[in-house]
């Protein structure tokens, strides 16, 4: 086999190694993403408000200096339209 068939062959095989390992990991994530749906479900059903868990998901993922900016033009915004 010459060397270019042969390195087709190589690449050709890692190519559909990344592709299968690719679609492997989607599919976790489609599952992962109804466990998630699941989770927020139950916790509606306890009288939980999603919403507000959602925006404190997304706050616990900032450092607190962001937060804190994010809350300072908030509150900055929120003066300007005469919402105190």
């Amino acid at each position: 086999m010459p060397d270019g068939a042969a390195d087709k062959s190589i690449s050709a095989q890692r190519l559909k190694q990344f592709i299968s390992r690719i679609e492997r990991l989607e599919e976790e994530k489609t599952n992962l993403g109804a466990d998630i749906r699941e989770v927020f479900s139950e916790a509606k059903s306890a009288g939980f408000d999603v919403k507000i868990m959602r925006q404190v998901i997304k706050l616990r993922k900032m450092d607190k200096a962001d937060r804190d900016e994010q809350e300072a033009l908030l509150e900055l915004y929120l003066d300007a339209v005469g919402m105190d």
